[in-house]
């Protein structure tokens, strides 16, 4: 795919939200590379090297050098391949609300989905609710545009619609319609899934789902 783009390797997980983000910003540049999986259980000594701090996917490594964190990567992405669209708006202040955005889906969407799939049944009403809670805010940012940043596919849109994949593994083990309560947000990620770049780099969500299922017997949550 793309052009020849200097010894590209990103270090992923296929269920990883995080890596997905990396898969669709490289693809969004048009960037050629190879993905190599990592297991959790074992983790490669090259993993352990690239990223020692926090021993985590995804990591891009280009020509040698690692990054890591996910949106500091799709960062990293959007400066280097700078010849394709942008990803981030040039306005500051524009790009300053997308990283705002950014790091709001960061510390919210992923920690309290998990939540809705595991854990204590009695805890799981207060943790739908919480989860709803934060997706209803994503939709009033959202509003009447077709994307975040308006007409453009861009940064926030790339570090929210991975974990869409999760939304039917949420619903089923959650009991809960997501489309329901933030209709536009869903009516978003079906304009966003027909992109090349989102549709190619999301798994199916019943594979999603099969993964969490078989996690959740490991783990022992109910």
């Amino acid at each position: 795919m793309g052009e020849d783009n200097n010894n590209v390797v990103l270090l992923d997980f296929w269920p990883s939200s995080y890596g997905m983000r990396v898969k669709i910003a490289l693809q969004e540049k048009g960037v050629s590379y190879e993905c190599r999986q990592e297991d959790f259980e074992a983790k490669s000594s090259l993993l352990l090297e690239m990223n020692p701090i926090h021993k985590m996917i995804p990591v891009l490594i280009h020509n040698g050098k690692p990054i890591c964190e996910s949106l500091n990567i799709v960062e990293y992405i959007d400066e280097v391949w700078n010849h394709k669209p942008s990803l981030l708006p040039s306005d500051p202040y524009k790009r300053s609300q997308a990283r705002f955005w950014g790091n709001y889906i960061d510390k919210n969407v992923y920690s309290r989905g998990k939540k809705v799939w595991n854990g204590k049944v009695e805890e799981k009403e207060e943790r739908k609710k919480q989860f709803i809670e934060c997706l209803k805010m994503l939709e009033e940012e959202l509003g009447e545009k077709p994307y975040f940043g308006g007409d453009k596919f861009g940064y926030v849109d790339v570090a929210l619609v991975p974990f869409t994949s999760w939304f039917y593994t949420y619903e089923t083990l959650g009991n809960l319609s997501i489309e329901a309560f933030v209709p536009k947000l869903v009516g978003w990620t079906k304009r966003c899934m027909e992109k090349q770049s989102v549709a190619k780099s999301l798994p199916h969500p019943h594979k999603i789902y099969d993964f969490a299922l078989k996690y959740r017997e490991a783990h022992g949550y109910e």
